[in-house]
């Protein structure tokens, strides 16, 4: 995605739950990872499901309204959310929640190292027809999504979303609020922050080659460092004779500029991924 990548849309359905009841925002903020108790109608919230050990299980997009809520399920197992919210509604909650189909998505493609403006670039369309300043937009390809999303560091596959991951390794800071109450996985974010204790970091890699590559990189390929291990690719894409993607790298190994690949001798390259976000931050709308 090089030239005219702000003209470009991701354009996709997703499931999602509704809400009902006056005790919406309360189960929400006390479920979720975002400060939802005092957001206003209509805002776009961003907000991860975790376990109770701060384990990321889903992404989810949350907009509250007079009546209760909708919550789109990024990533993750929708199934599994409503489950696990119907799980722990109980009467004096005020709250009723059902399965209400896909909801229509869109998304403007900022070119990195732009900064993401959710609020501003994301639209839930409700009707089947585009808004004039959204129609101009062309519709991403496959590989022009997986570019965008590389480019900025987003986790938003299986692979860094893969149940073992928690937010302020994958760069999700402003995706979470250290300052609210109690909720599922506050314990475990309270003390990874205040000890700054995550073990790994997500990090963009790339590998520039002028011819091909003799190992191509992979999935699950681990990094090293002096032949030690020190991260595994997580995302990886290739583009001509180079390839990008995203890694989960080692603590010890963050402020390397370059690892090497375990399968090759080529030197990756590492960045901090535009996006990636360390905790205490608020979320940019």
């Amino acid at each position: 995605m090089t030239e005219g990548a702000q003209a470009l849309r991701w354009d996709a359905s997703f499931p999602s739950l509704r809400l009902n009841g006056s005790g919406c925002r309360q189960f929400l903020h006390g479920q979720t990872s975002a400060a939802i108790d005092q957001a206003p109608d209509h805002q776009l919230i961003r907000s991860c499901w975790l376990t109770a050990t701060g384990r990321v299980q889903a992404l989810l997009e949350v907009r509250l309204d007079p009546e209760g809520a909708e919550v789109l399920v990024l990533c993750g197992d929708a199934e599994a959310v409503l489950t696990g919210f119907d799980r722990v509604i109980f009467p004096a909650d005020r709250v009723k929640i059902a399965q209400s189909g896909h909801r229509r998505r869109l998304q403007r493609l900022r070119q990195a190292p732009q900064p993401l403006r959710w609020d501003q670039d994301v639209l839930w369309l409700a009707g089947t027809s585009l808004p004039s300043d959204w129609e101009i937009l062309n519709l991403a390809s496959r590989e022009q999504l997986e570019h965008w999303r590389l480019s900025h560091g987003l986790p938003f596959s299986n692979h860094e979303l893969n149940g073992d991951t928690n937010p302020l390794e994958l760069g999700l800071g402003d995706w979470v609020s250290l300052d609210k109450g109690c909720y599922l996985g506050q314990e475990t974010m309270a003390k990874l922050a205040s000890r700054d204790g995550v073990k790994q970091k997500l990090r963009c890699w790339t590998v520039q080659a002028a011819g091909a590559l003799s190992t191509c990189p992979e999935i699950g390929d681990t990094l090293r460092h002096n032949g030690e291990r020190a991260g595994t690719i997580t995302s990886a894409l290739q583009e001509g004779n180079s390839w990008r993607g995203l890694a989960l790298i080692r603590r010890g190994a963050l402020q390397q500029p370059s690892l090497e690949l375990s399968t090759g001798s080529q030197a990756v390259s590492l960045d901090e991924p535009p996006a990636f976000q360390e905790c205490g931050g608020t979320q940019v709308s």
